[in-house]
């Protein structure tokens, strides 16, 4: 079934969409927040865990296996989960309280991890903190939809991204100054601070009723299996391509920076904290090249911001893997975060701009986190089968080959938005 108010992530905007609605900065900056709380505890993990597995471990493909778990639980668990808290949202006025809750749930199992003697009992704390963690993840994640109208998303998403890539910068100090020194110290740090930020933002934003779309109000309650058959019967195949590239590019930069710091040991001959840290300066240009690109994401659209996003992905690895050194790594990881910064602030603001109503933005999450989990949880088993193949020297020239595909998939969705941008309407939020 084509859906009328879908419209193509390119479509330029439409003379009633100049004038764009006003910016509620209050709001962006305690979703920021939120975010923020999120990303530090979960950028921290994908740093660390690989190196608490390599004791018990020695396949680089098996530990890409077990840290893709969380992705395999945040598919089965984020759409239902954003179902159940549109339908709260929808009567109560706020998703919050899920937020509250699991917080202070998945924290212990986080801090816990260092404290483990056996693999068993890592095991049982590594999937213990992702099933948690994830009951919540999507759910944070659409408090900016919320909040925020579809005109001025990819520009509130360009501050929420910031916020991210802050908390590599975060987890790379932690590594730098604390990993050596206390492993289970380091653990704790970003827990507390998951914590602190949470219940400061989410209090604040429970306060706030959240402001109802436009067609929240007329749009019908459906079920998730009705969203979903819809999305698939759909003869517009956009948003399932939309999905498909999100897939491969989560998949690419997830294998990277998980394989990243055991790459630092076994090629650069670097400590585990230093090579923990390789990815400091590439927050920084995340953070400098952030808002630049949502403002001009405006102009040329977000699917083909993606595309030349992908472009500078690819010449960071391939500088990277031309080079071998500490400092031209830290160099080409600041490039691939640039390449990366593009994809991650409009490839959630395109599926949410292509959801049918308000009534199912945390669905749409859901969705979003389906294509980005599956490809972050494939990406990084494929990266690490393919240096058991080619060896560690060769790991950034193996990631840039899955980028390669990553770029295909976004080409295409590039020419097929530009066969159907006179064809489809605006979308209405």
């Amino acid at each position: 079934m084509n859906h009328p108010a879908a419209a193509p992530a390119d479509t330029p905007p439409g003379p009633e969409t100049v004038v764009r609605p006003r910016l509620d900065r209050r709001a962006v900056f305690l979703v920021a927040i939120a975010i923020f709380a999120q990303e530090s505890v979960w950028n921290f993990y994908d740093a660390q865990v690989p190196a608490s597995l390599a004791p018990y471990i020695s396949s680089a493909g098996v530990i890409g296996l077990i840290m893709g778990l969380d992705n395999i639980f945040g598919v089965v668990l984020q759409p239902w989960m954003g179902h159940v808290a549109d339908r709260y949202r929808q009567r109560h006025g706020s998703r919050v309280p899920f937020i509250l809750v699991g917080a202070p749930l998945a924290a212990v199992p986080f801090v816990l991890i260092p404290w483990t003697t056996s693999l068993p009992g890592l095991l049982v704390c590594v999937i213990s903190f992702a099933l948690l963690a994830n009951s919540f993840k999507g759910i944070t994640e659409t408090l900016l939809p919320d909040h925020v109208p579809a005109a001025i998303r990819s520009r509130a998403n360009g501050f929420i991204k910031i916020a991210v890539s802050l908390t590599i910068a975060v987890s790379a100090v932690i590594s730098l100054l604390v990993v050596d020194r206390s492993v289970k110290l380091a653990f704790a740090i970003p827990a507390a601070l998951m914590l602190v930020a949470f219940f400061t933002a989410g209090l604040l934003l429970h306060r706030r009723r959240t402001p109802a779309t436009p067609d929240a109000d007329l749009a019908p309650e459906r079920t998730l299996r009705q969203i979903l058959l819809e999305l698939v019967r759909d003869r517009d195949r956009t948003r399932l391509v939309l999905m498909l590239g999100t897939f491969c590019f989560a998949g690419t930069w997830s294998a990277m920076r998980v394989m990243l710091t055991p790459y630092g040991t076994e090629v650069l001959g670097m400590t585990r904290g230093a090579a923990g840290g390789i990815a400091l300066p590439g927050s920084v240009a995340f953070v400098l090249a952030a808002l630049p690109i949502a403002y001009l994401s405006d102009r040329i659209g977000q699917v083909r911001m993606i595309t030349f996003g992908i472009t500078v992905f690819i010449v960071g690895l391939l500088v990277g893997f031309a080079v071998r050194t500490p400092l031209a790594t830290t160099i080409a990881v600041a490039i691939c975060s640039i390449g990366y910064a593009t994809f991650s602030i409009n490839a959630a603001v395109a599926l949410w701009n292509l959801a049918p109503s308000g009534r199912v933005l945390g669905v749409y999450t859901g969705l979003y986190t389906v294509a980005q989990s599956t490809g972050s949880a494939a990406g990084p088993a494929l990266l690490g089968f393919a240096i058991d193949f080619t060896g560690w020297p060769f790991m950034l020239l193996d990631a840039a080959a899955l980028a390669a595909v990553t770029f295909a998939v976004f080409a295409g969705l590039v020419a097929r938005n530009r066969r159907r941008t006179n064809e489809i309407p605006e979308g209405r939020h």
